[in-house]
């Protein structure tokens, strides 16, 4: 799952609310992906987030399933939309086996993506996918562990938008990072990697 990943996979998304003070990244995009790429530095970690029905939510609650994690924002027009709807056809092709595994969406837009917003979005693409909120600093916190590269950056119009990396990890029953899928990974491939981990039936 580890390969070479062009820079274009850090992307501006669309005009979502009003403008802010562009937030600049406090690690470049580039270390970030030579992170991943080479194992440099530990990849996941605790968070304190809350789900879409308001429940705090830990790293801990996950534990016991393969964890698919992806961060992004609600109105992302096309990546982050795009890359759920496979990790839901994924799920599908999974059948029964599927129940192994938990999604889990993180915004990386809290101002705007309220547990509210974020339970009527989930549920469009997959029935047992958690949508997670929290604080500015809790989604700080979280995407540091992850190697999440994220900025808000204000548009001409007035409006402004997220860029972020659009990576798909893959976390174990304990927590521990086993890879990431690059943006626009079909459901059949991540297929290939998730299947070696799933229990004996």
């Amino acid at each position: 799952m580890r390969r070479p990943i062009a820079a274009a996979l850090l992307l501006g998304l669309a005009v979502t609310g009003p403008a802010r003070a562009q937030e600049p990244p406090r690690r470049s995009a580039a270390e970030l992906m030579d992170v991943l790429m080479w194992n440099r530095e530990p990849v996941s970690g605790p968070f304190a987030l809350v789900d879409q029905d308001g429940r705090p939510r830990t790293e801990a609650d996950f534990h016991g399933k393969l964890l698919i994690l992806t961060f992004g924002f609600t109105a992302c027009p096309d990546v982050c939309p795009t890359d759920l709807m496979e990790i839901a056809r994924a799920l599908t092709l999974l059948g029964e086996a599927g129940e192994e595994v938990q999604p889990v969406f993180v915004t990386l837009d809290p101002a705007r993506d309220t547990p509210a917003l974020l339970a009527e979005f989930v549920p469009s693409f997959h029935p047992r996918l958690i949508g997670l909120t929290g604080s500015e600093a809790a989604i700080r916190r979280a995407a540091e562990a992850y190697k999440v590269f994220y900025r808000r950056v204000g548009q001409e119009n007035g409006g402004d938008t997220i860029e972020h990396s659009a990576f798909v990890y893959l976390i174990d029953r304990e927590g521990g990072y086993l890879g990431f899928f690059p943006p626009g990974t079909s459901a059949e491939r991540m297929l290939t990697i998730i299947r070696p981990h799933l229990r004996a039936r």
